[in-house]
């Protein structure tokens, strides 16, 4: 068949919608040389009919994996026709295109996952050109020619970008912050309410073309415009639906200037019915706030993983509820059918099965209790409203009646948030995610007002009431949400010291006083749940909420529910910046070991049980191990400057020749300091004022470095707010006594970055000063050091210890103190000074060997000169390696953390030999490089009992 024959036998065709849809079908084949349907699986008419048990299909005819199509007669509304394919979509497994035709114009509305909607439209008469033809062969053969370019993400991300150099300029001018975001928030929604023809269509942008030129004329219109939104009224001779919903309750007009002016008219011309709603909130409260605004783009959590928490905690017990309904419902519905007693019986129990799960949708309710811009508000929602549509449609298949109405909406979302931006925020994008859910699956959105009431997302404190009472949170079914990050050593500059008081006085008994702020919402998580007031709940927490004062929190959740979904370590994005964060969804435990609706599952994996600290395994809870009595006052957090206390090398090694009032070297006060970077990387020429514990007067005899301090450190701690570091402004936040003391008469210790990618051990100098990022070991003998260095405590620290972002955390409380070191060779048996006998002396060789062979790699002789004064080698301070001329680059690469990274076979082996070595001290005469991971742990953790329970 040619385009012309095509285009004259359905030019004035009269056949009716229902006869003529299968034969303009079958002609269209013919025209473009195409298989037919013929396939009732993959490419069929009337897809669905024998499911709905009527007539009609989900479609007229569907291609899998490539559209779903719908046909109208002569004339036929074609709005209709794609709300009728939307609303079957799911059932027609999502097709990337879906078509709708009336003959005379045949429209092609991309569907694909994450893209914007795009529309091609073929008139009849234009059938027979190239192009046309072509877009109708691509419908057959490859329907990813039709793939929009930009996702939706990208799309929202230029969008928040646009808005933010708005509000940066708007704050600029001094408006007020509040009344910026408010207003920006308003135009935000006018211009996605025109894109989706909630409002006239390019009505917003029509208003910014024809006022632009005057600012005060603009004004007056924008203002006149979001009057009419508020109840609705005539606005430029066009009808303007009610609006309301509280966004438009208050009008706070702000005078634009002509780039404002532009910038928002270049935003208005862009695809708002395409943003994304999960990143919406996030990006534009980032760029509308100024306390928190970051660089926006790539920086948001993609949804897919706030639904590793969605999907457990809300999404998959729901689906297990209908399937059994489901189930039943088909046997009820087959009864029925069967006709004879029970019959009618049957047909009433099967509707209200279906109708009391759609109630029991209805009335479920989803907390976020620190709620923020509104993303897993949003995605919940999105949750509730795809089961409820496909329990309708399961229903139909079943031959019930599908309701016409989606009753999931915003009541079914409540909210807590503390920043007014970010709640507003909350509102618009469960508006805006409500709005475009329901367009996109065919069904009629709510009206007068479009915007229901969002008094349910509050705009207050979560945790304290203003009397210092523990706030109240509303009943829901489940909690979720994403609380902030806050480490305990932050919480007073940012929250203020009288907060963090009443807060820690309010929560005492449940929350150390060291923990995270994010734990107080875990904790009053577990409360809920064990108060009956909710089911489930699932938080995300950075991921050193696995060890230290946090995990006496996930200790009680543990305690006194369940566990049932963890992700240990997964990548997030908190106020623009990159973190690593652990997912917990925790619940009722009913006992019912074996019940499906507990499936257990860690990091993807069913598992048995998941511990406290996030790791699985029958018998082996490491969150058991207790710190050993041996082990205690041997492992120290280095210093904790406050201050600018570091001097260059240069400097410090002038000021040792440099004469004092009280007749002493400067070397008692100035001394070498290293901190993680240098154990990890290169070591810097940096060195450190130390006063130690010593009295104002005492410091001030150190001339030159004492006046260092009064010019560079004083000003400062003037300003702090704990009165003690104020009134004893020389010394450091943290002096640490008690590593100091256990150092005495030591030449050497050991020292471990307490953040790193590689669980390495060095040793320093005993002059050398460590800094906070350090953990010291108050030993100088090389057993000791060997067994630290060793497989067996390296994977101890791994599982007692916690990490910052992708890198673990080794600390002198978790990982140090409970460490079971092999007999005769604890911190007690050493505390005396080098152990003796054969197995000490094979681990202390072994050890020397390893360390050798490491600072060889490090600084090569061939390399390498070693520098010191007269005056550094009189104070005992160590000496410096220094690049020989055209070895500087090369040096530069030979850090620890490198070596580490390669492993080359000379270390592998050298730490094999080390391991064997301990391993003889432990008395495991079994132990191969082959021994499971838990097979060791194992062992340590029974010595870890078994001492602990003797002390």
């Amino acid at each position: 068949m040619t385009p012309s024959q095509f285009i004259a036998r359905w030019r004035e065709n009269p056949l009716s919608e229902r006869a003529g849809s299968q034969a303009f079908f079958l002609d269209l084949c013919a025209l473009l040389g195409v298989e037919a349907p013929n396939d009732p699986d993959n490419y069929c008419f009337e897809r669905g009919a024998t499911r709905t048990g009527a007539g009609h299909g989900w479609a007229d005819v569907w291609k899998r994996g490539h559209f779903g199509w719908e046909n109208k007669g002569p004339g036929g509304d074609l709005g209709s026709a794609l709300k009728q394919l939307m609303t079957y979509a799911l059932a027609l497994d999502n097709p990337p295109l879906l078509v709708v035709s009336n003959r005379a114009v045949t429209q092609i509305h991309t569907h694909f996952t994450g893209r914007p909607s795009e529309t091609h439209t073929i008139g009849l008469e234009e059938i027979g050109t190239p192009e046309n033809l072509q877009k109708l062969c691509w419908l057959f053969t490859d329907p990813e020619k039709f793939r929009p370019g930009r996702t939706v993400q990208e799309i929202t991300a230029d969008a928040a970008g646009r808005f933010a150099n708005i509000a940066q300029s708007m704050t600029g001018r001094g408006h007020e912050p509040q009344k910026v975001a408010h207003f920006l928030i308003q135009c935000l929604f006018c211009m996605f309410a025109e894109d989706i023809e909630l409002l006239p269509k390019q009505l917003f942008e029509r208003v910014l073309n024809k006022r632009g030129a005057d600012t005060v004329k603009l004004s007056a219109a924008l203002g006149e415009l979001f009057r009419a939104m508020q109840g609705g009224g005539d606005f430029l001779l066009e009808d303007i639906a009610w609006f309301n919903g509280g966004l438009f309750a208050r009008i706070d007009l702000i005078e634009l200037v002509p780039g404002e002016v532009e910038a928002l008219r270049a935003a208005s011309k862009m695809d708002w019915s395409a943003i994304e709603p999960a990143i919406l909130g996030t990006l534009f409260e980032r760029g509308l706030d100024p306390k928190i605004r970051a660089p926006l783009g790539a920086n948001y959590t993609d949804p897919g993983t706030i639904m590793k928490l969605v999907n457990p905690v809300i999404v998959d017990p729901l689906a297990r509820e209908w399937a059994q309904a489901r189930e039943r419902i088909g046997l009820l519905v087959a009864k029925y059918h069967e006709g004879g007693r029970g019959s009618q019986t049957a047909w009433k129990e099967a509707q209200a099965l279906f109708l009391g799960y759609l109630e029991r949708l209805k009335g479920f309710r989803v907390l976020d209790p620190a709620c923020g811009s509104g993303n897993f508000l949003y995605l919940s929602l999105r949750a509730l409203k795809d089961l409820e549509h496909r329990a309708n449609l399961d229903a139909e298949a079943l031959g019930l009646q599908r309701q016409l109405a989606i009753e999931t909406g915003p009541a079914n979302v409540l909210g807590i948030e503390i920043n007014a931006y970010a709640a507003e925020l909350a509102r618009v994008t469960v508006w805006v995610g409500e709005i475009q859910w329901m367009l996109k699956n065919g069904y009629d959105f709510r009206r007068n007002p479009i915007l229901a009431t969002l008094d349910h997302i509050e705009y207050r404190d979560a945790l304290l009431n203003a009397d210092g009472s523990e706030a109240a949170w509303p009943k829901a079914d489940v909690i979720v949400g994403n609380p902030p990050f806050l480490g305990d050593k932050m919480m007073r500059g940012e929250l203020g010291g009288d907060y963090v008081e009443r807060l820690r006085k309010c929560y005492e008994g449940r929350v150390p006083g060291g923990a995270d702020l994010v734990t107080y919402w875990f904790e009053k998580g577990r409360a809920q749940i064990e108060a009956g007031s909710c089911e489930r709940a699932g938080l995300v927490a950075t991921n050193s909420i696995r060890g230290g004062a946090n995990r006496k929190v996930l200790d009680r959740i543990t305690g006194t529910t369940r566990i049932f979904e963890a992700w240990s370590d997964e990548a997030w994005v908190n106020e623009g910046a990159a973190v690593r964060v652990s997912l917990l969804g925790f619940g009722a435990f009913s006992g019912a070991e074996h019940d499906e609706a507990l499936t257990v599952r860690l990091d993807g994996r069913a598992v048995s049980i998941i511990h406290a600290d996030l790791t699985t395994g029958k018998g082996l809870d490491l969150t058991q191990a207790k710190p050993l009595a041996e082990n205690v006052s041997t492992a120290f957090q280095g210093i904790t400057k406050g201050g600018a206390f570091n001097i260059p090398g240069a400097h410090a090694r002038q000021w040792l020749s440099l004469p004092n009032p009280n007749g002493g070297s400067n070397a008692a006060v100035v001394r070498p300091w290293r901190n993680g970077m240098d154990v990890t990387q290169r070591p810097a020429d940096k060195w450190i004022i130390d006063f130690a514990e010593y009295t104002e007067g005492e410091a001030a005899l150190f001339e030159f470095p004492f006046a260092h301090v009064v010019k560079q450190v004083k000003p400062e701690r003037a300003l702090v707010i704990r009165e003690r570091r104020r009134r004893i402004w020389w010394q450091f936040n943290e002096t640490a006594p008690g590593m100091r003391a256990a150092s005495k008469g030591l030449r050497r210790i050991i020292v471990t970055p307490e953040v790193a990618k590689h669980r390495i051990f060095i040793w320093l100098p005993a002059s050398v000063v460590p800094d906070k990022n350090l953990v010291a070991v108050a030993r100088a003998d090389d057993a000791t050091f060997g067994v630290l260095q060793s497989r067996f405590h390296e994977l101890w620290a791994l599982r007692t210890g916690t990490s910052l972002e992708d890198r673990p955390r080794y600390t002198s409380s978790t990982t140090f103190e409970t460490f079971p070191f092999p007999p005769g060779l604890t911190p007690r048996d050493t505390a005396a000074g080098a152990p003796s006998g054969a197995i000490a002396e094979r681990i202390a060789s072994a050890a020397q060997r390893l360390n050798e062979l490491r600072e060889n790699w490090l600084n090569p002789a061939e390399w390498v000169d070693w520098v010191i004064t007269p005056e550094e080698e009189k104070a005992g301070f160590p000496k410096r390696p220094v690049a020989r001329p055209g070895h500087e680059a090369d040096l530069k690469k030979r850090t620890l953390t490198k070596l580490y990274n390669a492993r080359p076979a000379w270390l592998a082996l050298a730490h094999q030999e080390l391991d064997h070595a301990v391993a003889a001290a432990y008395g495991w005469s079994d132990y191969s490089p082959e021994m499971p991971d838990e097979e060791i742990l194992r062992r340590l953790l029974a010595l870890n009992l078994e001492r602990s329970c003797k002390d």
